[in-house]
């Protein structure tokens, strides 16, 4: 096998015809034979360009609405047959198969059938059969045979056979065998995916992900691991879809965190003008307003002094008011459903700070996967989009929680399934006013969201801590009244838990001896 390969004859088979008619005619130029199908070969004719129908080589027509066309041995044969092996091309002699030097090949539009929520006869007829097999086959060979998969890679192509008068490098073609081979991975990645979830099948035996590499990172969480970011191809918004309009790129911390402060914020969707500020994956900071920098303050006065360097998130376009109160202090990135121009302007004056804008905000309640790795293994779960509404609610203790309390203890709630277990959330008037996050004990989480009030309170000069009076939100329920109990001293008057102990009953005397309202949701929302 030599290093540099030509390229005499090319086979041309795409869904997607962007820039075809340019790699076409570019291919012409160079002296190259091109094979081709049905709508491809069709618009490279009417383009003007020589073209020789697979059929013609086949011997055979397409059939079966375009199933059988490739599936030929004069096709797989001139991609798999090893040049150098005289009982191959002795073979490809006998027969009539002459070398394919180059496949260019992208698939049927599965995924973009999927997005588009096609009926299941539909998305059965986009999936592609012989463009994987001619991939795979030709991905193989890469000895011999080039294999191009995607359409950002024609220029790549074209500038390789430039370079080295009309053939490849046995490195060039490596790596786009790789290519090849991730992108039908990916395809049958998403075609089992679908038919898993279209057949009920909640625990398929194997369970395949795929991404497509949307940027590399300068480095992971340390700078010492590598890090990239990959996007699955959905049309959620959020981190992946967001357009940045300025600032640094994004490094693996801020996409994760902005991603944590995004999902958040879009619990509020439909409710009142909301920020979010997100530290570490963690809340520091969430309220709502009557309007967006109303929210913003509210929800930094909760902890400033974690808000520094954070991660802003918004369910309302950024007006200029908002941007100013913003720029005030360091932070990393702000993520909204749109900006005016003059809040543009503002942030242009901070060209560190990176803004991003979404084509609107997630649906909360959208289902999906969530996946973490293990050593070995990979756990999968459905994404916990549980939803608590007043009449899901059971009032548990003497005292009735009033109507502004139950408001309070439902925005807790909803900020509590995004904070780390052991969570405990304040709030008081639509706005936290304590956090505490990732505690072994739920007691010291308590403690530590009282505790972050109280430096509040001083730093704010307020007479008292803003959890005198505050709604108390709980992940999980409380296995003692301990926990109970520090909430209360921190001054909270009712309480929001899943219940389920073996010890509710205890609890519950608990809250009533302290005069406290509790009510029970009956779910929970751990978030290690």
């Amino acid at each position: 096998m030599s290093d540099l390969q030509p390229v005499r004859r090319a086979l041309l088979s795409v869904s997607d015809k962007t820039g075809l008619i340019d790699l076409a005619k570019a291919l012409e130029a160079a002296g190259v034979e091109i094979l081709s199908t049905g709508g491809s070969a069709k618009a490279i004719r009417e383009a003007g360009v020589a073209v020789r129908d697979v059929a013609d080589v086949t011997g055979f027509p397409e059939m079966m609405d375009g199933r059988v066309k490739t599936l030929h041995p004069a096709v797989h044969g001139g991609l798999l047959a090893l040049r150098d092996n005289a009982e191959h091309t002795g073979a490809m002699e006998e027969h009539g198969i002459g070398g394919i030097d180059l496949l260019v090949v992208n698939l049927y539009p599965f995924e973009a059938a999927l997005a588009r929520g096609a009926d299941y006869d539909e998305m059965i007829e986009n999936i592609d059969i012989g463009g994987p097999a001619m991939i795979r086959a030709a991905a193989k060979n890469h000895a011999f045979v080039t294999t191009i998969v995607d359409v950002e890679d024609y220029d790549a192509l074209l500038a390789e056979l430039q370079a080295n008068g009309g053939q490849t490098s046995y490195a060039f073609r490596q790596r786009h065998a790789q290519i090849a081979y991730a992108r039908t991975g990916a395809y049958d990645a998403a075609v089992s995916t679908w038919m898993a979830g279209a057949i009920g099948e909640t625990t398929p035996r194997r369970r395949v992900v795929a991404g497509t590499l949307k940027q590399g990172l300068r480095y992971g969480e340390n700078p010492h691991q590598q890090a990239a970011f990959y996007v699955d191809g959905s049309d959620r918004a959020g981190i992946a879809s967001a357009r940045q309009l300025q600032g640094k790129e994004l490094s693996y911390n801020n996409i994760n965190d902005t991603d944590a402060a995004f999902e958040l914020v879009s619990e509020f969707a439909g409710g009142q003008p909301a920020c979010a500020i997100i530290k570490h994956a963690n809340p520091c900071g969430v309220a709502q307003g009557a309007t967006i920098l109303e929210a913003y303050k509210a929800a930094f006065d909760c902890d400033g002094t974690s808000a520094f360097g954070g991660i802003v998130a918004l369910n309302r376009p950024l007006d200029a008011e908002t941007a100013e109160a913003i720029s005030e202090i360091f932070t990393e990135v702000v993520i909204a459903p749109g900006a005016d121009e003059a809040a543009k302007e503002i942030f242009a004056n901070k060209k560190n700070l990176r803004l991003l804008l979404t084509e609107g905000l997630a649906d909360a309640a959208t289902a999906g996967l969530t996946y973490r790795q293990v050593a070995g293994g990979m756990l999968v779960q459905d994404k916990d989009v549980g939803q608590r509404t007043l009449s899901d609610l059971k009032v548990v203790t003497k005292v009735q929680p009033t109507e502004a309390q139950m408001q309070d203890l439902l925005f807790a709630w909803k900020v509590a399934k995004h904070v780390k277990s052991n969570a405990i959330v304040y709030v008081k008037d639509g706005a936290t006013v304590g956090v505490g996050a990732g505690q072994m004990s739920r007691v010291d989480s308590a403690l530590i969201a009282a505790k972050k009030a109280e430096r509040m309170a001083e730093a704010l000069g307020l007479p008292e801590p803003l959890t005198k009076g505050s709604a108390v939100a709980s992940d999980a329920f409380f296995p003692f009244p301990d926990g109970l109990m520090e909430a209360a001293a921190a001054g909270a008057t009712c309480v929001i838990q899943p219940g389920g102990s073996m010890r509710d009953d205890e609890v519950i005397a608990a809250a009533d001896e302290a005069g406290l309202a509790m009510v029970f949701t009956g779910m929970r929302h751990f978030r290690h």
